[in-house]
């Protein structure tokens, strides 16, 4: 190798690593964000341009959430129109309004006509109405139609999360005037892989992938190759269940229909991967009693979206402390309960939080059913007695070594079995009997799961304690 040959390699790798704003661990490196930083406090525009708003969305994003809120907003305000609006899709709620608060509306409308429709719409329903009818009155027609359309359908929804921009041809066409369509047409979707066939009002009629197109010969009519669109997606469908058809179904994109079968957009894997993401990270969440709680809120907003759980919680600890009370005397008489009781209480409330979290999942994504219910409730009784056994056992004969008391270990020992066995039927029954009723048991089933294996586990410790050991 040459000696220029090989100081062109070097460069390159040099220029390489010099764009690659990652660490190993996948956090954007401590020099780049020094160095951004550093651009920001001395307003050193061409820095910025030529090195931060060249980045992909989704890292500019990340590198959003890593700056300090100060900078955030020094950064947007020096790039002015250079700041791809696209950017604010990737990061929390809160950094997002906290940025367009700060950005003047005509500035929003210039940047929301050169985003995908399905972005715009990300970006648009989480301002206040004023603002949001002040920049969509400077769109042009057609687009602000187009948005105030997706935005009229239920947040959550796949006519919310759909795109507008759609390529569509009518059946009698033929394989020569698409494709011509497809090159003189300016107003296309940047990137599509499905052509829609529809009737003068519409309504779709089947759809054509874009390999077919290329292989038919010219004369074909349309309607000769096209075929029947058998998952359209109804635009009032939740987002969840969307996700879930493109997963059974295996779909890189679907139609998405109005209430008449008419055509008013398209889902994309792009923007059903998104929708996984959130509805797992928010499954998450609400099993743990966080609600929808960012890492970029504030301490009160974090504060007030976990009292009201935790305010449960306390009372349902007060009732396992009735019944430990219940037992006072057992307990004054035989110290070693209050020892032990700790043991068959936290084993029962892991065994309940693993039952009810497999649950849960099943309930999401539809793995769970009536069909399915009873055996899967016979699966979880015989695991609940299988690891009861198991691990009496195992505590059972330490308590009974460590006490040097056998009748001490057989109560332990017993009292496990009973509340792991107790824990994998809550675990179970409460997400399906709260699920029936119309609650999400991904909100309430935690509390109500912790509050009867502790109960369970106090009483029958306690109490098979009074009975054998006090008798």
């Amino acid at each position: 190798m040459s000696d220029i040959q090989e100081d062109t390699l070097i460069s390159r790798k040099a220029g390489s690593e010099e764009h690659d704003i990652y660490s190993e661990d996948g956090s954007i490196r401590s020099d780049f964000l020094a160095r951004v930083g550093a651009a920001i406090a001395d307003r050193d525009v061409l820095f910025l341009r030529q090195n931060v708003a060249k980045l992909h969305e989704s890292e500019l994003g990340d590198l959003l959430e890593s700056i300090l809120p100060d900078q955030r907003l020094a950064l947007v305000k020096l790039l002015g129109k250079d700041f791809d609006l696209t950017a604010l899709t990737e990061v929390d709620e809160a950094i997002r309004m906290e940025i367009v608060d700060q950005m003047p509306n005509e500035q929003i409308a210039a940047a929301i006509g050169d985003l995908d429709s399905d972005d715009a719409v990300y970006i648009l329903e989480d301002l206040d109405h004023q603002d949001r009818e002040e920049i969509l009155a400077q769109l042009p027609f057609t687009e602000r139609v187009r948005l105030r359309r997706a935005l009229d359908y239920p947040e959550s929804s796949a006519g919310r999360r759909m795109q507008t921009e759609f390529v569509a041809v009518p059946p009698f066409w033929n394989v020569g005037q698409t494709i011509d369509y497809l090159r003189d047409e300016e107003n296309l979707p940047d990137s599509f892989s499905q052509i829609f066939v529809i009737d003068p009002t519409f309504r779709l009629l089947g759809i054509i992938d874009l390999d077919r197109i290329l292989r038919c010969k010219r004369q074909i009519r349309i309607e000769t190759i096209m075929r029947e669109t058998s998952h359209p997606i109804p635009a009032d469908m939740d987002q969840e269940e969307a996700a879930q058809i493109f997963e059974q179904y295996d779909l890189l994109s679907a139609a998405v229909v109005d209430d008449n079968g008419r055509l008013v957009g398209v889902l994309t894997i792009d923007d059903v991967v998104d929708v996984i993401q959130e509805e797992a990270e928010e499954d998450l969440r609400r099993l743990s009693g966080v609600g929808d709680e960012e890492l970029s809120d504030s301490v009160k907003d974090t504060s007030r979206s976990r009292v009201p759980w935790l305010m449960v919680n306390l009372v349902t600890a007060f009732l396992s402390a009735s019944v430990i009370g219940l037992f006072e005397a057992t307990i004054e008489e035989i110290v070693a309960l209050a020892i032990l009781m700790p043991i068959v209480a936290g084993m029962g409330g892991n065994a309940g939080s693993q039952t009810m979290t497999v649950t849960v999942r099943a309930l999401a994504t539809r793995d769970l059913d009536i069909h399915n219910a009873w055996r899967v409730v016979r699966r979880e009784a015989g695991v609940g007695l299988i690891n009861g056994m198991l691990f009496g056992t195992v505590v059972g004969s330490v308590a009974g070594w460590w006490f040097a008391d056998f009748h001490l270990g057989m109560v332990i020992a017993s009292a496990m079995m009973i509340n792991m066995f107790a824990a994998a039927m809550a675990g179970m029954m409460i997400p399906l009997l709260l699920d029936k009723a119309g609650t999400d048991p991904a909100v309430s089933s935690a509390v109500f799961v912790t509050a009867i294996t502790d109960m369970t586990g106090f009483m029958s410790f306690l109490g098979l304690a009074t009975l054998w050991l006090l008798k």
